[in-house]
């Protein structure tokens, strides 16, 4: 029976590893490659090796950086008493497109889900906490998404923080329950910026 060559089969495998990509898709990538001109296939993985290499973590807010700091945290025109707290990366650009907000940021690099072991110690919670006592924070806004584990998160750190003197907020007006900060549109996520809310108890 007729089977694809190694070098083919192992390149399938390989990109079957990645999130999101099954079987039948990892083959159609690997099919879309072997018909790349040689210059645009050598730009992909020069794309590819250029990003292990040069992007890291920002040494401040966990956001990807290809320095010590990241653009945001380098920025002296920032407003250093309000700090937003993200899930990932992603959802720091879709709040910055908005014009809305120019505080710093940290992100949690995830979030808490109990059920797949995921605890704090394994997101930047810690990090997290550490700022708070150690740079002029004012107020912080609690910037997870409206899901069950977005919530369950910003939950926690209002626990943790409730002998703190910190202004807590969350974004409000626009984003219904169940919604991702990354999906959602400028203007939604701009109105939600300006209509945050001092977090209680009640609100969850």
């Amino acid at each position: 029976m007729y089977e694809f060559t190694p070098s083919y089969l192992k390149a399938v495998e390989e990109l079957h590893q990645l999130p999101g990509i099954g079987p039948k898709s990892a083959e159609k990538l690997a099919a879309s490659f072997l018909k790349m001109k040689q210059e645009d296939f050598h730009g992909f993985v020069e794309a590819l090796q250029e990003l292990r290499e040069k992007v890291k973590q920002c040494s401040r807010c966990y956001n990807l950086a290809e320095s010590e700091l990241c653009l945001i945290c380098s920025d002296p025109e920032r407003d250093q008493t309000k700090l937003c707290v993200v899930e990932e990366s992603k959802d720091l650009v879709a709040i910055e497109k908005t014009g809305a907000y120019n505080g710093l940021y940290h992100v949690l690099q995830g979030v808490l889900k109990p059920i797949e072991g995921i605890q704090s110690n394994k997101i930047r919670l810690k990090e997290l906490f550490h700022r708070l006592q150690h740079e002029s924070f004012q107020e912080i806004i609690l910037a997870t998404n409206f899901n069950y584990e977005g919530e369950l998160t910003a939950m926690y750190i209002v626990k943790e923080l409730k002998n703190s003197s910190l202004t807590i907020s969350r974004l409000a007006s626009g984003l219904p329950m169940g919604s991702d900060i990354e999906f959602a549109d400028q203007l939604t996520l701009k109105n939600a910026f300006r209509g945050r809310e001092k977090f209680s108890e009640e609100m969850i």
